[in-house]
């Protein structure tokens, strides 16, 4: 997401005035966009989702036509079609796994980097409690 967009969920002139607007015109406006304020920033996984989510619903009304509904009338290429499109479909599991396992090494890896920087705050921190303080010194009352 691009951080330098005008209109983006984040509490910005911008979107303020346009929330204000929204609330003057048509309150369900100015709600919607306080909703794109507050959660807008989750949009993104929502819509991931989302995908996720409907990718079977499809799937299934595909496989439910008849066979000869999606025919050419060229057996040959319609053999042809079925066979590529079930490739397509095992290198889109084949991707879908690759990405799973990539985001499960991410987790990982920022698991990995947080419990690094933690031992480290601990490391400098038990350093610190061990030095001894410098002796006080004698303030002087002059007068």
């Amino acid at each position: 997401m691009n951080s330098s967009a005008l209109i983006r969920p984040a509490w910005t002139p911008a979107t303020i005035a346009l929330m204000i607007i929204g609330f003057m015109i048509y309150w369900p406006l100015g709600l919607a966009m306080l909703a794109y304020i507050l959660w807008g920033d989750r949009l993104e996984g929502f819509k991931h989702d989302v995908n996720n989510a409907t990718d079977g619903i499809f799937k299934g009304f595909r496989n439910a036509c008849p066979r000869g509904a999606g025919s050419s009338g060229n057996a040959a290429f319609d053999e042809w079609r079925a066979k590529e499109l079930e490739r397509l479909a095992e290198e889109r599991r084949k991707l879908d796994e690759a990405r799973a396992d990539f985001e499960a090494y991410a987790r990982e890896v920022r698991r990995a980097k947080d419990k690094e920087e933690f031992d480290r705050f601990k490391a400098e921190r038990r350093s610190a409690g061990k030095k001894t303080p410098a002796a006080p010194t004698e303030i002087t009352d002059i007068g």
